[in-house]
């Protein structure tokens, strides 16, 4: 089949793709299966090597993201039913004064955001914003806006949540230079947003008065179903320690870190380069941190096995949509490759003249905009760039800050199709209008400066 057909059939299957999200709001997973079949059918591949190229690309991606992320959700499930994020935020405020709470509050997101997703985190933090901004009486969107954005641009850019994580599979990045290129990032992004959020909400706001009651009545995340059945509460504890929840959040960020920094200066083939490679693995270092989660915020506090095991347990129902959506986008960037639309789309790409960089930024944003979800934007992504990405054989460093990049992309434009304005601007009970004018704004102003930073760090990483 000629090039041209072929893009054709990939710029057909995007279409449709983006069709059957926004217009019949199907589910992502059944979308990206359908269009995945509908792309080889087009492109002329045999019908006997498309299932088979289905099962590959789900179990490619599968076998190195679906525990990271099962293990990151067990984390962040343990550490919000223990209160460690109401912890955070009020230490953080405790330590930064009055005068700077939103600040606090920003830092606090940041943290919150790495072990919890982002709409978990949203729904957890909106009854202590609502707390600070009654006592404060200062105007709700003061304190949520910025801290709401550091927990979407984490979620965007660093694993293991799923489209970074995804992303990186794809194209081959390592996740301990991710993040260690990625957390810096994260940060100025996160304190830049703080600092314009200040002047985007120096007006007044309309708030839905019924949504405030609401909310400030809802609790902080529930105990898991399997609990509440039983009729066996948590016994009664103290609060967890500030800088226990903190060393939880950082010991598996700064294990990954430090194993890809230690392996550069060991021999390939010596014992504690094999050794150090896998105490530093992303499923290692969230396995220890899960443990020792399950003992310092479960067990030392008075929780029954059974009672940590079931909080573990429950986190795994709420991401399994998420694990098969990171999944089915591996399917589609394998259709891609195995029918030689990749290839074609790569090259084309190539002949555009636009930095590789670039062009992951632009197309993750693209399809973000036009359909919303920030992992499948980024899945997608990934898996139409990597043949083009591999025939650069760039190194391990601008692997990464391309998957660094492409997260510029999926924080980007965040708007009526999101899943993600909707809860905020419902949750803070601001208008639709007022959503557009501060939420989209901020998170497209940041995912453009994220990936300001990743190009310049591209001209001094090789």
């Amino acid at each position: 089949m000629t090039p041209v057909l072929l893009m054709a059939g990939a710029i057909s299957g995007i279409g449709l793709m983006l069709v059957l999200i926004i217009r019949f709001k199907l589910q992502p997973v059944l979308t990206l299966l359908i269009v995945s079949i509908f792309v080889a059918l087009l492109s002329g591949m045999p019908a006997d090597k498309i299932v088979p190229a289905i099962e590959a690309g789900m179990g490619k991606t599968m076998g190195h993201i679906a525990i990271i992320i099962a293990l990151g959700a067990m984390i962040g499930k343990i550490v919000e039913i223990s209160g460690g994020a109401q912890v955070l935020a009020r230490d953080l405020i405790g330590k930064f004064g009055d005068r700077r709470i939103p600040l606090a509050l920003t830092l606090a997101g940041f943290l919150i955001g790495i072990p919890v997703f982002f709409e978990v985190g949203v729904i957890m933090v909106m009854p202590l914003l609502y707390g600070v901004s009654n006592v404060t009486r200062r105007s709700l969107m003061v304190f949520a806006l910025p801290m709401c954005v550091a927990m979407l641009t984490v979620h965007s850019f660093l694993p293991p949540h799923p489209g970074p994580a995804a992303a990186s599979v794809q194209i081959g990045a390592d996740m301990g230079r991710i993040l260690a290129f990625g957390v810096p990032i994260t940060l100025l992004v996160c304190i830049v947003g703080y600092f314009i959020s200040q002047h985007m909400t120096r007006r007044d706001f309309n708030y839905s008065v019924d949504i405030r009651l609401a909310v400030s009545g809802c609790d902080d995340g529930g105990v898991p179903a399997s609990l509440e059945a039983s009729g066996e509460a948590l016994p009664d504890a103290p609060a967890p320690e500030f800088w226990l929840i903190v060393g939880l959040i950082l010991f598996p960020i700064v294990l990954i870190m430090c194993g890809t920094t230690v392996s550069i200066f060991l021999p390939q083939k010596s014992f504690y380069y094999a050794v150090t490679q896998f105490l530093s693995a992303p499923v290692t270092a969230l396995l220890a941190d899960t443990v020792l989660a399950g003992y310092c915020l479960g067990l030392r506090r008075g929780w029954s096995f059974e009672q940590v095991s079931s909080v573990i347990g429950s986190a795994v129902p709420g991401v399994a949509m998420v694990i098969l959506i990171a999944g089915c986008g591996g399917v589609f960037g394998n259709i891609l490759v195995q029918s030689g639309i990749g290839h074609v789309i790569s090259d084309t790409l190539r002949n555009s003249g636009l930095p590789v960089l670039a062009l992951a930024y632009i197309l993750c944003l693209i399809l973000r905009a036009v359909q919303g979800s920030t992992t499948v934007a980024l899945v997608t992504t990934a898996g139409i760039l990597a043949p083009l990405i591999a025939t650069f054989h760039f190194g391990p460093n601008r692997l990464a800050l391309l998957a660094l990049a492409m997260g510029g992309g999926g924080l980007s434009a965040s708007h009526v199709n999101d899943a993600g304005f909707w809860i905020f601007t419902k949750l803070t009970g601001i208008s639709v209008a007022d959503g557009l004018k501060t939420w989209t704004v901020l998170t497209t102003v940041l995912g453009f400066l994220g990936f300001l930073t990743t190009a310049a760090m591209w001209l001094f990483f090789s």
